[in-house]
């Protein structure tokens, strides 16, 4: 799977932040590559930048849309890979006015099952062309939760917990599922301004570059998972070691 050339592989979030810089790093292996995402203008510039891309605009959380994107890859040839990238947060406290369950609700629908729809109707042509991979990119606040983002956390940590289970179902059929956890990465709906102006925080701050290196090892490369930056990974270990320590450190 470590050799792209001429495979199709499938990215959704596709027009900016961990999507885009994923796309070329892709692009750079000489992958066939399907965008996806809302903003047909970003995805239509990006693909007239590499080598051998097509853009296709839609709302993953259409009722049409993995029906979409599984008809545009059967027009594009054998599907190798899929990345799962495309989500969103609001954040909110649950007891806010905002942040109670319609915002549990909207965040699960875009980080959770639009990807399990998604990744239902494009199986069939992973497993068609195994060896294939599909890399989720969770969170590692899908290991650990932090106040206000609960709804992020809670649809990280189901998608971290199905990618667990699913690399287990779908390994007999030839289809590696990789896990990606980003921490802290600067991005278009991320800026994390909050970290990168002290000098203090600015290192816990990882770039895109980073994450679409993560993925490639977590897809092509065949790994289990892949924490951003890897330190990360200690964070869900002090969780489960000290969990009321871990819980008065995130509380502030």
């Amino acid at each position: 799977m470590s050799d792209g050339a001429g495979k199709l592989a499938v990215v959704t979030g596709a027009s900016s932040g961990i999507g885009e810089a994923t796309a070329r790093r892709l692009d750079q292996d000489g992958w066939k590559l399907l965008l996806v995402a809302r903003r047909a203008d970003r995805l239509e510039q990006l693909a007239g930048e590499l080598r051998d891309a097509e853009p296709l605009a839609l709302d993953l959380t259409e009722p049409d849309a993995p029906a979409r994107v599984r008809e545009r890859a059967e027009q594009e040839g054998a599907l190798h890979l899929l990345v799962n990238n495309a989500g969103a947060s609001w954040r909110a406290s649950f007891g806010d006015e905002d942040g109670g369950f319609e915002n549990v609700r909207r965040t699960m629908e875009i980080n959770f099952d639009a990807v399990l729809r998604l990744t239902e109707a494009l199986l069939p042509l992973l497993r068609a062309s195994a060896p294939s991979a599909i890399v989720n990119v969770s969170s590692t606040a899908g290991r650990v939760g932090r106040p206000g983002v609960g709804a992020y956390s809670a649809s990280k940590f189901a998608l971290a917990g199905w990618s667990d289970a699913l690399y287990l179902e779908e390994k007999p059929n030839g289809v590696h599922v990789g896990n990606v956890l980003p921490g802290f990465i600067s991005t278009e709906g991320f800026p994390q301004k909050q970290l990168t102006g002290l000098w203090l925080t600015r290192w816990i701050v990882s770039k895109p570059e980073k994450a679409a290196q993560a993925i490639v090892d977590a897809g092509p490369g065949g790994k289990a998972e892949r924490y951003v930056p890897r330190v990360y990974g200690v964070v869900p270990a002090l969780r489960h070691t000290f969990p009321r320590i871990v819980r008065r450190t995130l509380g502030g």
